[in-house]
This record gives structure tokens, sequence and C-alpha cells, in this order.
């Protein structure tokens, strides 16, 4: 399969499937993983930065076979998941950076090549949250407003 925007073919590999079974070297609990994913949210970490802090630190290599459950999970149901998805948060963050970088450097054609991809990822990361229902159907994706957002 050939990438979107670079003209490359990809590299496709098989890769080991994740056990289902909870590793025998992981000594931590369910109960004492679920409080530090809790810690970890209240200090303003996104789940993927959680998982890697689980990873790191503690030698959880996932959480999934250990709670039954993700990370973004267990904050959803703590009411401690942020209004927009991380991923999503991330392409915006970038698209503000390029945004502010073009303020600067008007003939940067590249950085504004940059910027269109990364607000076409954007608005087909929305209409799929919106199919899914993790955005409100009336979300619109405004640079100007989502810039207050992010700073």
């Amino acid at each position: 399969m050939a990438r979107m925007y670079s003209r490359k073919k990809g590299k496709s590999r098989s890769h080991a499937p994740i056990s289902k079974k909870t590793p025998s070297w992981v000594t931590h609990g369910a109960k004492e993983i679920e409080l530090l994913i809790l810690k970890y949210a209240k200090e303003g970490k996104t789940a993927a930065q959680i998982g890697l802090y689980l990873r790191d630190e503690y030698g959880v290599p996932s959480v999934k076979p250990i709670l039954k459950k993700t990370i973004s999970q267990v904050l959803k149901e703590k009411k401690m998941s942020k209004e927009l998805p991380d991923d999503l948060m991330a392409l915006i963050k970038r698209a503000v950076m390029i945004r502010k970088h073009m303020e600067e450097n008007h003939k940067d054609m590249t950085g504004k090549r940059g910027l269109q991809l990364t607000e076409s990822k954007i608005k087909r990361l929305v209409k799929y949250y919106k199919r899914t229902g993790a955005l409100d159907k009336t979300w619109k994706y405004d640079p100007e407003k989502v810039k207050l957002i992010v700073t």
C-alpha cells in the first residue's frame, strides 16, 4: 500500500501478536495500575504519555491484559478524559505552531505544504470522530478559535 502524500511504497511486515495474558514479571496489581493512571491523569498527561510512564518506570508492557480495558477507557470511566481526543489535539497543536511559523516566514512554501497536509489530516480525523460519536456533531475546526484552546 502506498503512502498518501510521499509517493513511497511503505514497509508492511507482520508483528508478533501481543499476548492476551498478563506477563509474569509484572508485580503491580490492577488496582495499583489504575491508581497510577489516575495520578498521571491529574498531572495533565495524555493517555499515550501515561502508557510510556507505566512501561518505562513501572515495567508494565501493556495495560489491557491486566485491566481488561485501555487507558483511555479507564479515564473515560473516571470522567477524566479530555473533550478532544489526544491525537486530534496533537495535530491541532502542530497546525498552530506551523501557522505561527508562517506568519514570520511568508515565503516558506514547504511550511505552507506542511500546513495543508496537517489541516487535511485534522479534517479527516474530525469527520471520523463525528461519525463515531467521540466529537459533537456541531464541532467545527476553525484555526482562530482552536488557537485559543491550545494556548
